[in-house]
């Protein structure tokens, strides 16, 4: 399966951005589909996950400011992002999981900064 990340870019602390996750194939297939993000230096961390049954979570850092969400129709994953902060610089990466078997999309680049 192939993802592909889009939507990163430059905003202002308290902007918004949304970004897409495009699969190869249906996301229905996947048991699991989630958003990464790695800052430079650091680890890469869980920032939101969407279910084959569309359950979504979230980490605690981005809760009540991001929402995970999904296009059957289109084939993608969506995050919007929300009150954004400095804190929130990173590449972001989708995964998908089927079977226990991960896949990755490449990452977008989303940078708050003043």
């Amino acid at each position: 399966v192939q993802l592909q990340a889009s939507g990163g870019g430059l905003v202002r602390p308290g902007g918004s951005l949304r970004l897409s996750c495009a699969a190869s194939r249906s996301i229905l297939t996947f048991d699991v589909v989630g958003w990464y993000r790695q800052a430079p230096g650091k680890q890469r961390d869980l920032v939101a996950v969407i279910t084959h049954g569309g359950s979504t979570s979230y980490a605690d850092s981005v809760k009540g400011r991001f929402t995970i969400s999904r296009d059957n129709a289109k084939n993608t994953v969506y995050l919007q992002m929300n009150s954004l902060k400095v804190e929130d610089t990173a590449v972001y990466l989708c995964k998908s999981v089927l079977k226990g078997l991960g896949s990755w999309g490449q990452g977008t680049l989303v940078t708050v900064s003043s």
